[in-house]
Order: structure tokens, then C-alpha cells, then sequence
């Protein structure tokens, strides 16, 4: 029983108060007038009010609650490493045997503490989730089985939320040692065709056993770009050359250290994003016609074309002797188009050009050349191709993967995308394009070729070629066989998608990857991994996925996910860079951050949980003291509240809880009733005694 002193008062409490205040009052009046019976009053006065506040004695009946004590195992990547698993399992059912057995403690145990690999190890976060229900004064510490690499650490005490001790053991070997690259320097933009500089470290932590120098590597997209010798501790920088839009992945590896923790933090990962400046396009209208103005409207409304177009109105055959000061027309630039700046631009088309001596046989040189080292030309046929200045008659021929045999159909008919077609990037998409006949205006003009060696992907009537696409050396070549797309523009017979083909086509040509036809991408997010395999054939070979610690998976059957499309998804269970090849093409794709921070530092140690654990009088040891030793599990005790220190050799301590629920209550009332009345009574007859004398 708890013994207490309580009020429960007859009149209101602001009702004895002012009585309390005027009894005072007029017995300080009293004294000053030196009236003989003030203390005899002054006691009358206090029997009075103490009956109207009618004093009771409670006894309580209480009963002591337990601490509340949380027990958390780290179970985040770096906590799967060097034998960290079976010590963390060994010394969990130790302590919570131990715990079960003392007196006064609630357990609450955490045995798979919920962690983020991207943001690293947040046991205090688990902490708080685990003991948000129970009052601060009942918390009486909190032991974290850890590699000692938290990144959730309250920097001062009051930032727990409690005042109770926090005991971090450490799992680990003393002796152990690890390798990694530390980035310290890396772009996450650049623009293509760029060159970016990025800066590393090679860290050796913990007893190293070698400081010699090694050679390490920087590759891109998969792709060694340099090699660079350097010794632990060093700092070193390569210069990136961006060669493309969309994720450059620029990985620095270093080879392993034997006998180190693990090599999954030996390579860091750089994603860059590159960006391009502006598409720059030539057109080269041989003369002015109903489609011209569809190329011109298409590429000068998307803001990433940079766009130069002429149009030949005065070719040199219609000379008539206008002095050249005297024409209000610009001079065509052959010069300078041709042979200074062609390496400037993106993609050259030509629609409906014939050569007419505008342009020497010297510059179809100079575009041959530059197709071959990889640049990109577009032929939108005309009505006329196989006449004296055929462009089809000029160093150009040998790239054109169709010739015209001049022959021209003058007929209706409606563009159809081909079987392979299907399947290609550039017209799989086309809406209408699926459906037989297509949901699209007709055409009536195609110009028919001989000699095809390119990919098919539109045709005409009796299935004659349409579109043609085509390889050549570095660079690429389209040929649309019809001038007459404009009428899918001007939504003749309701149009068609004149826009999307010309895009797609347009971006064909400049090797954007989106539409490449054989190609293998990766994609992951929250533990998937998704592989999707484009191909001109039937079906898509097996692929091989590496995963970031060195493993592998085969996978021998994706799945059809449309023409000339196949896909799987797997379980990516750990961030960072992951590989796939069939034996032709190789993809990469990088989960999670660029450099997760549950990797940077593997090497177990009490430094990051010293700071909190010695603020609440806690302690951070580890569980092997010297390497390869046996596990030291300390034994465990309470303590009063008013304890400093929760810790000693061999023991940590818990505080003890002050905090209880009341079980039942009883009241004795001790100034009421016949002792209240005879108090009163001898007082008053006191008083009356003392003035009647």
C-alpha cells in the first residue's frame, strides 16, 4: 500500500480560497490593533476550513510495470558478410535467453530489422517503430546487434525520444580489411559528344595487407576506356568521352585484395546522362513541291532540331542573265554546306533532289564519306529518278540499299507495314498500322527498284518496297520510294501518321536507342529486374544476367511480349550494376543510387555508435576481441534510474522502471464528523474562556 493525503472539500475550492484569504486578512488586522485571543481565533478559523476541505488519507494499492527493453538484430546487406550472420544469430538467442530471465523486463525483439540498402542501415528508425507505444519512462535501453555501420545515429541523447541506456555489440573480426573506389568526383549530366572529367580514390580500410600499386580500371557501357595504375590512398582523374544520349555507364574497377571482406564495393558506378545540344539537319529540296512544306513543318516544330533548308529555285539551267547582284535569291552554300560543316550535322536529307550541276561530284564524295564514318541520309524519292541528273547516277549509288529500275506506278493504293516491319521500332507503332487494311489515306505514286539489300519495312502495291532502311559502313540510309506523304499531312481521306514515320525515321537515322531493331535493354526498380530483348527474328536467344556480387542466372525462354518483342522479369534483391548478354549484344542497368551507402565502408567498428551509446551511459564493444577469437556475450543486470553508467567489464545494464498502474484505491476520511466537533468545540470554548476573563 501507498499511503497519500487527498481533498475532497465541501464548497468549491475558489469559495475556500477567498475564505482563507479574508480570515488572514482580518487576523492581520487584529494583530496590528494588538487585540488580545489572535492565535485562539486564528485557530478557529483553521478548523473551520480545514472541515470544509474535509482531508483524506488514500492508500493505493500499485503495481509495479516492467522495462520495456528492445533487442535489434541488424540484418542489412553489409551484416550478410564475413561470418557476420552466425554471430549476430548466436549472441541474439544468448541475450534473449539472458533477458527472459530477469525479473522486471518486457522484451521487445526485433530480429530482422527493416533496412534501406540505398539509404543505408536505419536501426534507430526500427526502434522507433517498435517501442512508439510505450512510454518514455518504462524504456530501459536498447541493444543493437550491428556492424557497428548505422546511418541513422541521433547525434546527442535527446534526440532518442527517451532517457535509457543504448548497448551497441559489434559483429566482426578485428583483423579484417576490405578494398574500394570512392568516387569523388562525377558529372550527372553531360552533353553528347562531350568530354567529362571524373576523379576517384582507391581506399584500402582496415589492416591491408598489400600497399602496393594496381591497375584499375574505368570502362564505359561496359567498354574499357583506360587503365590507371595507382597505390591505396591516391587520386586519380579520366577524361569521359559521351558518345551518346540517354545512361552512359562509367564504371571504375579495382581488382581484389585477397582474403578482403568482399569485392562488391570494389567497383563504383558513374550513370551520366547524356544530353544532346540539338539535332542539326540538312534538307535539300530539289525543287519546290506539295510535300516540301511537310518536311519543313515537321522538323522545325520539335524543339531539339536545329533545322537548315534550301530549296533550289533558280536551278543553273534556267540562267537568264540576271546579274547575280540583281536576284533577291540566296546563293546555294555548296561550298561550305558540303565540305567545311558536313561533319556538323545530324542528318542530311534530300527530297526530291536531282544533281543538275549544283552540286560537284566532289561533295557526293564528301557524303559518301561521311555515311560511312557514321553519318545519316534520308532519299525521299521524286516522280523523276533515272534521268540524266539522278543522284541514283553519282559516287552515292554504292550506299542506297535500293536502285530505281524507272519504273514509276501512277496508281491509288494504301502504304502497308511488311511483316519485318511489324517487328522494327520505326513502324511497329504506327497507329492503324495493325489493322488490314491499314486506318490510313492512300497514296498514288511509288517508285519502283531493283537490287534491294536493306530492311522493308512499308510497301506498296503488289508489295513493291516503300520504305527502305539500311546499314552502311558507320552510318545509316533510308529511302522513301513516294513523294506523297504530305497527303497523310493534309488529312486527305483522313490522313495517316505522317509525323510519327517521319520521326521515327529521322531518329532512326541518328542512332537514338529507343528505335534500334536489335537490341537488349534492362530496367529495374524496387527489387525487379526486367529484360527485353528486340530482334528482327522469331525468337530471342537466352540471356545471361550477372548480378552485383559476381552471380549469375540464365534465363533460356522470354516471352513473347508482341512482334519482335520477348521479356522477363527477375528478382534484382541487391542495388547496383547488373549485366546481360546473349552472346551478341550486352545491356547494362544500374539499381539503386549510383554509390549505395551500405557499401561504401564494410569493415565492422564501434566508432560510428560510440557517440549515442556513451551519451546514455551505454557502451559499444565488440563480440570478438581478437581476431578469429570466440564470441564474448555479456551478461546483463537492472539498475536504478538514478545510475550514470549502464555498463562494466563483462556486463551491461538496463534501467529500471519507476512506472506503475494503480490497482485499487482506498479513502479513510481523518477530520470529520465527532473529532471534528469536539475540536471545534474546545477551540470556540478556548476562545470564549479567554474573552470572558
Amino acid at each position: 500500500m501507498n499511503w497519500s493525503i487527498a481533498f475532497a472539500p465541501f464548497l468549491p475550492i475558489p469559495v475556500l480560497i477567498g475564505g482563507g484569504i479574508a480570515a488572514l486578512a482580518l487576523l492581520a488586522l487584529m494583530a496590528l490593533r494588538r487585540r488580545p485571543g489572535v492565535l485562539l481565533r486564528a485557530l478557529v478559523l483553521a478548523l473551520l476550513l480545514l472541515g470544509a476541505a474535509r482531508p483524506e488519507l488514500v492508500a493505493e494499492d500499485r503495481k509495479a510495470l516492467p522495462s520495456v527493453v528492445a533487442l535489434v538484430a541488424d540484418r542489412s546487406a553489409s551484416q550478410s558478410l564475413a561470418g557476420r550472420p552466425a554471430d549476430t544469430d548466436a549472441a541474439y538467442a544468448a541475450l534473449k535467453e539472458r533477458l527472459a530471465r530477469l525479473p522486471g523486463i518486457e522484451l521487445r525483439d526485433i530480429p530482422a530489422a527493416a533496412t534501406d540498402n540505398s539509404d543505408g542501415t536505419r536501426l534507430f528508425a526500427d526502434v522507433g517503430r517498435a517501442l512508439s507505444d510505450v512510454p518514455a519512462d518504462r524504456i530501459g535501453g536498447v541493444v543493437l546487434l550491428t556492424d557497428g555501420r548505422v546511418h541513422d545515429a541521433p547525434k546527442t541523447a535527446a534526440g532518442l525520444g527517451f532517457s535509457a541506456p543504448v548497448h551497441a555489440l559489434i559483429t566482426g573480426d578485428p583483423g579484417e580489411y576490405d578494398r574500394r573506389i570512392e568516387l569523388t568526383s562525377s558529372p550527372k549530366f553531360a552533353l553528347v559528344r562531350s568530354t567529362q572529367r571524373l576523379s576517384f580514390r582507391l581506399v584500402d580500410d582496415g589492416r591491408s595487407p598489400s600497399n602496393m600499386a594496381v591497375p584499375v580500371m574505368v570502362r564505359r557501357d561496359g567498354e574499357t576506356v583506360a587503365t590507371v595504375t595507382m597505390a591505396p590512398g591516391e587520386e586519380r582523374s579520366v577524361d569521359i568521352a559521351i558518345p551518346h544520349a540517354g545512361n552512359n555507364i562509367v564504371e571504375v574497377v579495382a581488382p581484389p585484395l585477397p582474403g578482403e571482406i568482399s569485392p562488391i564495393n570494389n567497383t563504383e558506378v558513374a550513370v551520366i546522362d547524356g544530353v544532346r545540344q540539338a539535332l542539326r539537319v540538312l534538307l535539300v529540296s530539289g525543287e519546290p513541291h506539295a510535300g516540301e512544306r511537310t518536311w519543313r513543318n515537321l522538323l522545325k516544330s520539335d524543339a531539339s532540331v536545329d533545322l537548315v533548308h534550301f530549296t533550289i529555285l533558280r536551278p543553273p539551267e534556267k540562267q537568264d542573265g540576271t546579274p547575280i547582284d540583281e536576284l533577291s535569291l540566296i546563293a546555294f552554300p555548296t561550298r561550305e554546306l558540303f565540305d567545311e560543316k558536313i561533319n556538323d550535322f545530324d542528318l542530311i536529307i534530300f527530297d526530291r533532289y536531282e544533281k543538275r550541276g549544283v552540286l560537284p561530284l566532289l561533295y557526293f564524295d564528301n557524303i559518301a564519306r561521311y555515311v560511312a564514318d557514321g553519318g545519316a541520309l534520308l532519299m525521299a524519292a521524286g516522280p523523276d529518278p533515272l534521268n540524266a541528273d539522278s543522284v541514283y547516277d553519282s559516287p552515292l549509288a554504292p550506299l542506297l540499299p535500293a536502285i530505281p529500275d524507272g519504273n514509276i506506278i501512277e496508281a491509288p493504293y494504301k502504304p502497308t507495314v511488311t511483316t519485318l516491319g511489324a517487328r522494327h521500332p520505326v513502324t511497329a507503332s504506327l497507329p492503324g498500322g495493325n489493322l488490314d487494311p491499314p486506318q490510313w489515306s492512300r497514296w498514288f505514286r511509288l517508285v519502283e527498284t531493283r537490287e534491294n539489300r536493306g530492311d522493308t519495312l512499308m510497301a506498296g502495291p503488289d508489295g513493291k518496297p516503300l520504305l527502305v532502311l539500311s546499314r552502311e559502313g558507320k552510318g545509316r540510309v533510308a529511302m522513301l520510294l513516294s513523294d506523297q506523304v504530305w497527303l497523310w499531312a493534309r488529312g486527305f481521306e483522313g490522313g495517316g501518321p505522317h509525323a510519327e514515320l517521319l520521326r521515327n525515321v529521322a531518329h532512326w537515322l541518328m542512332s537514338e536507342p529507343e528505335l534500334e531493331e536489335e537490341a537488349l535493354r534492362l530496367s529495374g526498380e524496387s527489387g525487379r529486374l526486367t529484360i527485353e530483348r528486340r530482334t528482327l527474328k522469331d525468337a530471342a536467344a537466352p540471356v545471361t544476367v550477372s548480378f552485383p556480387d559476381g552471380s549469375e542466372q540464365k534465363i533460356t525462354n522470354l516471352a513473347p511480349l508482341g512482334p519482335g518483342r520477348f521479356g522477363a522479369t527477375i528478382t534484382a534483391p541487391l542495388p547496383g550494376l547488373y549485366k546481360a548478354t546473349d552472346g551478341t549484344l550486352t545491356a547494362l542497368a544500374h539499381i539503386g543510387p549510383a554509390n549505395p551507402r551500405e557499401f561504401r565502408a564494410l569493415v565492422s567498428t564501434t566508432e560510428p555508435m560510440k557517440p549515442i551509446a556513451e551519451a546514455t551511459g551505454g557502451t559499444a564493444v565488440r563480440l570478438r576481441t581478437t581476431a578469429g577469437g570466440p564470441l564474448s556475450i555479456p551478461a546483463v543486470a537492472m539498475r536504478r534510474s538514478a545510475s550514470g553508467t549502464y555498463w562494466g567489464d563483462g556486463w551491461i545494464g538496463f534501467k529500471t522502471s519507476e512506472a506503475y498502474e494503480v490497482a485499487g484505491i482506498e479513502t479513510v476520511p481523518v477530520y470529520l464528523g465527532l473529532l471534528a466537533a469536539a475540536l471545534l468545540l474546545l477551540a470556540v470554548g478556548g476562545l470564549w474562556w479567554r474573552e470572558s476573563r
